[in-house]
């Protein structure tokens, strides 16, 4: 099929070559009329073959496509188990990718089956421009039950409906460095901790002596690292408006900081200390990070380059009073169809196998979280090679309540750029808790309209 489009291209490139050889505005026009002619001979072609072979072709938007395993992985495992369709995978590129696919399919050309959404900014401008189908009628006409996803699919709602659907997901949970725990006689933490009783730990783990510094916890530069403590009870998002419930948070981790119990924020800043760097050097006791870090702690670990920080595990998230354990933030990658897909029944099929259980045992086999996590799905992350063998650390992995970072709608982008900016000062020792919290009212009310 590419053979004959590049044939077919190439024969417009020499044609346009010979008329604009022979000068003048005519065979401008002409080269672009014949370009035109060209670009709908191969379409036919395309559409020839397709039919002649028998088989519906698909073609996935989305990106880093070499860089990524689990594309190949997953689009190999549905064809095999539908030798009738074909998967074209289509990488638009990472940096810009949100702003190209808009611009593609709210153009003229976009042919893309199915797309990959990266983050709520992009997803809310594709809503907005009207290039994505609700995806409701499907799931009620196919009966798919959404509870395996933990709540994500009623936060990725606009206006009532849903136009994408979660297949990979992250989520936070606390590292911890057993030796640390082991060197100072303290029990290691557990899978149902509120922040007080992680703080307690953290101090018991904490060593202030000058060249001999043990630090029980670590907080990364991030907002996130310190508010989303107070964001996974199902009640407050960044959009709340209102951010005095952060308050006993910030308390907490500003006199872990003043007692030396966590790395002085402004150092981190200074430094740019990147978290894996701090847990690797051996003197951290706990860090609060997404699962992500998993796979990277595997690697360097069995690679020799990660040595003090080799016995290693994880525990579930600390939670506010009164929650569930097992409630965390979550970072989602989705699919969606476009409007203008050819296949849209077919795209639909694809994302039931990608998004569903089926897929999610294709993206554990890789190494990778998927939003639906089964049994099947922990039981082979747990058993890849270096993931801790403790049972504590294997139920980690099991969630039960999953917040979105950045909620669904148009003002997050804006409103988290207000409340990094007065994390950073309050962080920084610039503003006080009370005034930073201040700040957050005030500024994000006016983004907010209210």
């Amino acid at each position: 099929m590419m053979k004959k489009r590049i044939v077919s291209l190439a024969l417009a490139v020499s044609m346009a070559g010979s008329l604009t050889a022979c000068g003048g505005g005519a065979a401008k026009t002409e080269n672009k009329e014949t370009e035109a002619a060209a670009d709908t001979t191969a379409a036919k072609a395309e559409e020839t073959e397709a039919a002649a072979d028998g088989k519906t072709h698909l073609k996935w938007a989305m990106w880093d496509k070499d860089l990524t395993v689990y594309y190949k992985a997953l689009v190999e495992a549905y064809e095999k188990a539908h030798p009738d369709v074909t998967v074209e995978l289509v990488d638009l590129g990472s940096s810009d990718y949100s702003t190209v696919l808009t611009t593609q399919l709210t153009g003229n050309g976009a042919d893309f089956d199915v797309v990959s959404i990266k983050d709520v900014p992009g997803y809310m401008a594709l809503v907005n421009k009207g290039v994505l189908e609700p995806l409701d009628p499907y799931i009620e006409k196919d009966g798919v039950d959404l509870s395996g996803y933990k709540g994500l699919t009623d936060q990725v709602k606009v206006d009532g409906k849903m136009y994408e659907l979660p297949f990979k997901s992250d989520f936070w949970v606390v590292y911890y460095n057993k030796d640390v725990f082991d060197n100072a006689g303290v029990e290691y933490p557990t899978n149902d901790m509120t922040l007080e009783q992680y703080d307690e730990i953290a101090k018991k783990l904490t060593n202030t002596e000058p060249g001999q510094e043990v630090y029980g916890s670590h907080y990364h530069v991030w907002r996130s690292t310190v508010q989303m403590f107070g964001m996974i009870d199902g009640e407050h998002t960044i959009l709340d408006g209102n951010y005095d419930y952060l308050k006993p948070y910030y308390d907490i981790i500003l006199d872990e900081q003043e007692n030396g119990v966590c790395q002085d924020y402004a150092t981190l800043k200074t430094s740019n200390l990147h978290y894996s760097g701090a847990f690797s050097q051996g003197n951290v006791g706990m860090m609060n990070m997404g699962t992500w870090f998993i796979s990277t702690l595997i690697d360097k670990v069995k690679s020799g380059e990660y040595i003090d920080c080799a016995n290693w595990g994880i525990v579930k998230y600390p939670h506010p009073e009164g929650v569930e354990a097992g409630s965390t933030a979550a970072q989602i990658t989705s699919l969606s169809i476009p409007t203008s897909a050819p296949n849209k029944e077919a795209a639909w099929d694809f994302m039931k196998f990608v998004c569903g259980e089926e897929g999610a045992a294709v993206l554990a086999s890789t190494g990778n979280f998927p939003a639906i996590m089964t049994e099947e799905t922990m039981n082979t992350i747990a058993s890849t090679e270096g993931f801790p063998e403790d049972e504590n650390s294997k139920a980690a992995l099991e969630t039960v309540n999953l917040y979105l970072e950045m909620p669904v709608d148009v003002k997050s982008p804006e409103v988290e750029t207000v409340l990094n900016e007065a994390h950073d000062n309050i962080m920084a020792g610039n503003m006080t808790v009370e005034e930073g919290i201040a700040d957050m009212n005030e500024r994000v009310a006016a983004v907010l309209g209210e």
